[in-house]
Order: structure tokens, then sequence, then C-alpha cells
């Protein structure tokens, strides 16, 4: 059977999600033509299109930074979906963007299927009955998703979190630090401060720093820096220059660097879910422009910023934001949980975190469900465990 999916993912989270997708889907349809926007993952696995690095930001006043990038990106898109024939469309995360695509596809006729919905739970809340309009089945991560948006009308199936498969280290901590040639006594702390170059330039800094501070109090402390692909050197080599810290760069060893280490700083997003899940105690920090923070408080609802935090639905690790970001702070936070009662009870919280992801096969699941859609056999299952429930 010919297939043919466009797939637009716009960061690094969604290129990982989405090239276990496409997996998925190639097992189910084989010869199937995927286009689209992704990173090297996506296009690793098939994908043929536009590169999202290009447009992968977060925040007001970022946006308007790249916003030219962006709407050649989006033109382009649209302009291949009425240039060729589509089966589905399917959308990951990046709501501001791809709603904009589900409004064209809608237009064109395409079904539309959307693969980590959007925070609507967190913030825009109003924007689920646009959702309601543009997409034809929702496919959700989180339990709690598929109650709000069962309540809205909208067509949800809950398929778990893809990062319960992906985030595992086979790795004991011994085998991780051999591995990157480490000694077995030292302390390590992992330092993440984002796959987007903004975020580097905000964080990485104050991470030197606190390393800085940290190894003045912890003797022959190793910090490694698992700097995500798609993270230019010339954005690494500024900050470290002057580091008086042990810092090593491990590109594309992020699981086992976090497996190695003792304690880690980790920028909010999909990073921080996938620490909790290796089992790495960590302090969450996050800055964006004041413009843009400033905004977001205004829209954002919730209690915690950083994912472990939300799914928990309680403070299981420190969140560090803007101003209180600071290099003493995060070094304080570091060294507190370098051993004692604050790691032990991260640690606890971690356990909790991961039955709330969900069994596993997500990107799986979501391959069936796209699947059963484009071929017309459309029957899939909408119950949800009640032990992963919460009520909204």
């Amino acid at each position: 059977m010919d297939k043919s999916i466009l797939i637009v993912s716009g960061e690094e989270s969604g290129d990982l999600h989405g090239a276990a997708l496409i997996r998925s889907l190639k097992k189910l349809i084989p010869g199937l033509n995927v286009a689209g926007m992704g990173g090297w993952r996506m296009k690793e696995e098939g994908m043929v299109g536009l590169d999202s690095k290009e447009v992968s930001v977060v925040g007001v006043v970022e946006v308007l930074s790249r916003l030219p990038k962006i709407l050649k990106s989006m033109g382009a898109l649209k302009r291949q979906m009425r240039g060729e024939r589509f089966d589905a469309v399917v959308l990951i995360d990046f709501p501001d963007f791809n709603l904009n695509i589900a409004k064209e596809a809608q237009r064109l006729g395409i079904p539309v299927i959307y693969y980590i919905s959007p925070q609507v739970w967190a913030w825009r809340k109003g924007r689920i009955g646009k959702i309601a309009r543009l997409v034809n089945r929702m496919l959700v991560v989180f339990p709690f998703e598929y109650y709000i948006y069962k309540k809205a009308g909208v067509d949800v199936e809950y398929v778990g979190h893809p990062l319960a498969d992906t985030a595992q280290c086979s790795l004991t901590q011994a085998q991780a630090r051999a591995l990157l040639g480490l000694n077995g006594r030292d302390k390590v702390i992992a330092l993440l401060p984002g796959s987007r170059s903004g975020e580097v330039k905000r964080l990485l800094p104050s991470m030197v720093e606190a390393a800085n501070i940290i190894s003045r109090s912890v003797r022959g402390a190793v910090f490694l820096l698992p700097a995500a692909r798609s993270v230019d050197e010339t954005l690494l080599t500024g900050p470290l220059k002057g580091a008086q810290a042990d810092i090593r760069v491990v590109r594309g060893k992020m699981y086992a660097a976090l497996r190695a280490s003792d304690a880690s700083v980790v920028a909010s997003g999909t990073a921080t879910l996938e620490t909790a899940l290796i089992g790495t105690p960590m302090v969450i920090v996050y800055r964006m422009a004041p413009v843009s923070y400033a905004i977001a408080k205004t829209m954002v609802k919730l209690k915690h910023v950083g994912l472990p935090n939300i799914v928990a639905e309680r403070e299981v690790v420190p969140e560090l934001l803007q101003g209180n970001a600071t290099p003493e702070r995060i070094a304080g936070e570091v060294l507190s949980m370098l051993e004692g009662p604050k790691r032990e009870a991260v640690l606890k919280g971690y356990e909790e975190i991961r039955k709330n992801l969900g069994r596993g096969g997500a990107a799986s699941k979501a391959a069936r469900s796209i699947y059963n859609l484009i071929t017309n056999l459309d029957y899939h299952d909408y119950n949800v465990s009640p032990d992963l429930v919460r009520k909204t």
C-alpha cells in the first residue's frame, strides 16, 4: 500500500519522539513516504524535508528574532501540502507553529493527528476549542490529558509517554564512568544547558560558574557536558574557556553521562524527565528574555515549571528560574544532593514519576492509531489504567 505522511516537529525532543514514531510506522506500512520538518534523528529514519533547527525557539521576544525563518518554513510546508498527496499530517508538540499547519491541512481535507499534546493544562487553555476544530485525533502522553480532551469532545487516545521507552541506560554507574574515562571515586556532576542556542547562551555561563564554586568545595569533582548534537561548538568554547573546574564535553552520550553522575543541573524541558527516568538527582534551571518571562507568568497557571514536578504534582526537585538561577544557588542545590536526606527524597520521588509515565510502547501505540485512521480500520482503545489517572 502506497502511503505518504507529512510529519512536523520543531524541537530536539520532538525530533527524538518523531524518529521513534517513524520507525514504528514503517513496520506497519512498508514503503511509507515521510516528508515534513524535523531534526537529524527523523532524517536518519527517512524523513525528507526541512531542518527544525532553523525554527526551534522559546519565548515571545526570542520568536520575533527568528520570525522570518519560521514564516518561511511554515510557507514551504503549506505549499508542500497543496502540491503533494498526503494521507495524513502528524504534528508533534510545537503548538503555535503546528496549529497553523493543522488549519491548512483541514482546509485541504487531510486528516490531522497530534502526537504530544499542546500543554493546554498549563497555559492558554482556551486553545482546546481550536484544537477540537482542527485535529482529527489527539494522542496524549499523560493520563490526565485524556480527560481534558475527552471533556472537550476531542477524539483522544492515551498512549503513554515515549520517554518510558527511550530514556533508559543499561550501564551501571561504574560502567558508565569507565566508558567515559572517569575515576570511580570522583564526584561527577552533569551539566545540561539545553538544546536551543538561546538556552545555552543564557544558562551555560552560570552553570560553569556554579561548577567552579562546587569544585572549590568538592576536591576532584568532574563535570560532564553532554551537549546536544544541534548545539554549535562555538556556543560552548566561550563559557568553557576560562573555567577553573574540570568540565568535559561528551557529545552523543547524554544517558551515559547522567548514569555516571551523582547530581545534575538541567535546563527545564524534556531533558528533566529523561534525567528523572535515568535516576540522577537534579536541580532544574531556566532563563528567558525578561519580557518573555513576564508574559509567560501571566499565562501559565501552574505551581511548578519542571516536568517531573508537574507529573508528580509536587516539588520533587528544586527549580531555579530567572534571577534565582544564580551560580551560588545552583551550586548550593547540587552540593545538598550529593549525599544525605535530600538526595534520598529526590530518588524516592523519581519512583512516583516513573509510575505516572506509563508502561512503555508509546511510539508503537501511536503508530497503530495513525495506521488505523489512514487505513479506515479506525479502532482504538480509550481505556486508561485507573492507577494512572488524576481527576481534572
